[in-house]
């Protein structure tokens, strides 16, 4: 159970772009802590959090792991959170349940581009981010560098509160500006040795202590008041300002170090404890219950609410993982799934430590546990009091990008495999499988191709099937590039007993997005009570019935803005049925008479090259209809920036390594939708 009291809980995640060094600070974090009493290594296989096999063999974070540590007298809940573009609605599902974050940076390439994804993540969610530029032990690291691409690329005010002793392979250190001294850590010393500020360096962390207290002035009222006074803002001051620019986004902390080399741990676990939220200062969460407006704080005596963000299926049973936002649960107790309306019974309460996990009487409010026992509550749902009901907001999701053929060898495995295919759906909303209704293959979709590999080989190595798969394929979007105006539609139906009457009037045209269109807006003009509220809320629902099959080629319709300007009604055939069939069937029709045009996914595509094969690589994404938006070169390498349709990039990978000699890396990140040139265009 928990002995800290709740102002010294944290509940952080840790985000950044795919080998930043991630993992490797989230074990440096549970050794300097003691919670574990050897250095867990990524390239050994050895570590707490990536402790799934494919994450070992691929040297990669696939899942998002929990584990606790204390330090300070402080209990810090830690999420380690994947960094590959294709599995972000992992992070999405983890940032929802979190109060602050540690945005990992590598101090050679800065800001990259899964990084600027993962911090607009994070800043929907309004998740407090403290930042830490790690790798500075490496060639061509540079900590102001790292800082001046976030300013470039995040639009944020960095606030940089420590200055490196040495530079890579030198870097030994670090001057802590807030107390005018200096960290040094020693080969073999796991902790560092506290020094006056080296003489070279006075000047520097003199002026740089002064850009400091000059820019937290700017922002914060009690900073500015003592600097206009004094001429300068105390060190108590300071680290307040600090925490409160911290807690609205207004600054973001930024420290250094390499995690590796164990440099740079203590300091940035001070500043978890010291500038981010505990689940006190953070505002209460915000639910509803019959249309009404609801919140829930941070009190063990208020009525118990809890969000599901997590479903593992483990041999010791189906794990749901929740974050306590109120009240206190125990071993036992019956609690209400709110959107399901169904109640379930908590069986165990398990404290985790990545893939081990310690059994526990009760969960209080500010926890992050594991429970057993809920046999259908899923990732998203909102478990409460039964008589204190309230919806909390569910993480959102991604719709998947990329599908794959998938059958069983032999008519014998067919059901093991489709009972395969939805243990992995449970456990990963960002999976779909769907029976494609032409050919009868079963469909699984996801976010790209590692995301749609890893599943295939979860297949393999958890059910001991082998299936066979297709090549993948991307998942179009319709859009409307002109609309209709004033389309009656009436929905006339009479065959004995109470009919079905409802017109409705539609115009439809594009929703004004510059990525193509992403969405749906819905909205009705409609006077003198022609169409009643509720059967206007019943249009909206059919027509969003009609978004699922374009008439195009029958893929899903986005970026479309549907207004329902007039109806009828019959004063004993209308009905709510009636009404939502209406919308289904005018927007259909709607939707056949509009210019329409096929999207594809489009993803920028971030490319790592040696210098004498940037030609090569550019006349390859140029073949690949990629448009080139950036050239930079950096320490005898060149960063090539561009986007490229994602149906583009199937056995990318490889050709890349055959361009330049295996040294050439890529990442990619969806940017959105585009229009499918019609010479390309699937028939």
């Amino acid at each position: 159970m928990r002995t800290e009291p709740l102002t010294n809980v944290r509940n952080i995640g840790i985000l950044a772009h795919v080998d930043a060094g991630k993992t490797t600070v989230t074990e440096r974090i549970l050794y300097t802590t003691g919670t574990t009493y050897k250095r867990g290594e990524v390239h050994d296989g050895t570590t707490v959090t990536d402790f799934d096999s494919q994450e070992r063999d691929r040297g990669i974070t696939i899942f998002s792991a929990a584990v606790s540590c204390v330090w300070d007298g402080h209990r810090v809940n830690l999420i380690d959170t994947p960094g590959h573009v294709d599995f972000a609605d992992e992070v999405e599902r983890s940032l929802r349940v979190l109060d602050g974050a540690i945005a990992v940076f590598d101090g050679v390439a800065g800001v990259q581009p899964q990084s600027e994804s993962v911090w607009r993540q994070a800043d929907r969610y309004r998740v407090p981010r403290i930042a830490f530029v790690n790798k500075l032990d490496r060639a061509g690291a540079d900590l102001d560098t790292a800082v001046a691409s976030m300013r470039r690329r995040l639009g944020v005010s960095p606030l940089v509160v420590q200055l490196p002793i040495g530079r890579e392979e030198g870097f030994r250190g670090v001057v802590d500006l807030l107390r005018m001294r200096s960290l040094v850590w020693v080969e073999g010393q796991d902790f560092a040795r506290e020094e006056p500020v080296p003489e070279p360096l006075r000047d520097e962390a003199r002026r740089r202590r002064r850009l400091l207290e000059e820019a937290v002035a700017e922002r914060h009222p009690a900073a500015l008041e003592e600097f206009c006074a004094r001429g300068a803002v105390s060190t108590p001051v300071l680290a307040a300002a600090l925490r409160d620019l911290t807690g609205t986004g207004e600054g973001v902390v930024v420290l250094c170090g390499s995690a590796y080399r164990n440099r740079g741990i203590e300091p940035l676990l001070d500043a978890v404890v010291g500038y981010l939220p505990s689940p006190l200062s953070v505002p209460p969460v915000a639910g509803t219950h019959g249309g009404v407006g609801q919140e829930r704080p941070a009190d063990p005596a208020a009525p118990f609410a809890a969000l599901a963000f997590k479903v593992s299926l483990t041999a010791t049973g189906r794990l749901t993982y929740l974050r306590v936002y109120s009240g206190t649960v125990h071993k036992g107790d019956t609690v209400l799934d709110t959107g399901a309306g169904r109640t379930e019974r908590i069986g165990r309460i398990l404290r985790v430590q990545a893939d081990r996990h310690t059994e526990v009487p009760q969960a209080v409010a500010g926890d992050i546990v594991a429970v057993v026992g809920l046999k259908a509550a899923g990732t998203g749902a909102t478990l409460c009091t039964p008589g204190a009901p309230v919806l909390l907001e569910p993480p959102g999701a991604t719709r998947p990008v990329i599908s794959v053929a998938v059958e069983a060898r032999t008519g014998a495995d067919s059901d093991r495999l489709a009972t395969a295919l939805a243990r992995l759906v449970e456990e990963d909303p960002s999976l779909a499988v769907r029976t494609d209704p032409e050919t009868g293959q079963t469909v699984l979709s996801g976010m790209g191709e590692l995301h749609l590999e890893v599943a295939v080989e979860r297949i393999r190595r958890g059910y001991g099937l082998e299936p066979r798969t297709g090549r993948p394929q991307v998942a179009y979007r319709e859009t409307v590039v002109t609309g209709v105006s004033g389309l009656l539609y009436r929905h006339v139906k009479q065959d004995g007993g109470a009919g079905q009457y409802a017109h409705v009037m539609l115009d439809v045209q594009p929703l004004d997005e510059p990525d193509g269109g992403t969405g749906f807006a819905f909205a009705s003009t409609v006077t003198g009570g022609r169409v009643p509220r509720e059967y206007i809320r019943a249009v909206e629902a059919g027509c969003r019935d009609a978004l699922e099959e374009g008439p195009l080629r029958g893929h899903p319709v986005t970026g479309v803005r549907v207004t329902l300007t007039d109806g009828a009604t019959h004063s004993k055939d209308s009905s709510e049925l009636a009404f939502r069939t209406a919308g289904r069937l005018g927007l259909r029709e709607a939707l056949r008479a509009s210019v329409m045009t096929l999207l594809e996914p489009v993803v920028e595509v971030t490319v790592t090259v040696p210098e004498d094969c940037v030609g090569s690589v550019l006349g390859d994404l140029t073949a690949r209809r990629g448009r080139i938006t950036d050239s930079t070169a950096r320490a005898g390498t060149v960063v090539v920036t561009g986007t490229v349709p994602l149906a583009e990039l199937f056995g990318y990978a490889t050709r890349l390594r055959s361009r330049t000699q295996g040294r050439g890396t890529f990442t990619t990140r969806p940017v959105g939708y585009a229009p499918v040139p019609d010479a390309v265009a699937p028939r």
